[in-house]
């Protein structure tokens, strides 16, 4: 059985070792990244798996934003990288990482009711609610396949614009889930 705790709470250098073993040391090439470059995680939306005390799944949610082609910014957030350790993959931890998220979205958490979005499998992501019906327009600083810019909820904006990092320092209030 693990825990879910802040983020906070798990070592800087195992959240990095955990993220590694996931998805490779060049990870950091990734469209994502660009995408969160130059922000940090918001704390209250961030947390790590614990199994008796040893980090085993992480997740991290981000203030970022999509630039309308047509003027105007629209915050969102973006969920990821959701990572479990690659010996306790398939017990739920990813899941349990993910709605986490979500309980502190639904409860008002997010400042301006603000749209999850993330980068990911759409079969594996359906099931917390993700598709790509309003991201169609969107683009990104980097590669990306199209079927996998998802986004949760109504506040997702249907139009065209560039998603990266917020232009005004994130200072929303969020209340735990």
């Amino acid at each position: 059985m693990f825990d879910l705790v802040p983020l906070a709470d798990a070592p800087a250098d195992a959240v990095e070792a955990l993220l590694d073993a996931a998805f490779g040391a060049d990870r950091h090439m990734r469209t994502a990244y660009r995408v969160r470059a130059g922000t940090a995680p918001i704390p209250e939306m961030s947390f790590a798996a614990l199994e008796h005390g040893a980090l085993v799944g992480s997740i991290q949610c981000w203030p970022v934003a999509l630039a309308c082609d047509a003027g105007g910014e629209v915050p969102m957030i973006m969920v990821g990288p959701v990572a479990v350790s690659p010996d306790r993959q398939n017990v739920g931890i990813g899941r349990a990482l993910m709605w986490q998220a979500i309980r502190v979205a639904e409860a008002g958490g997010v400042a301006g009711g603000d749209a999850l979005m993330l980068v990911g499998d759409p079969e594996y992501y359906a099931q917390f609610g993700f598709d790509a019906a309003a991201t169609g327009q969107w683009r990104l600083p980097g590669p990306f396949e199209a079927r996998r810019l998802l986004a949760r909820g109504g506040a997702a904006p249907d139009r065209a614009g560039m998603v990266g990092r917020r232009a005004r320092v994130f200072t929303g209030a969020i209340k735990s889930a």
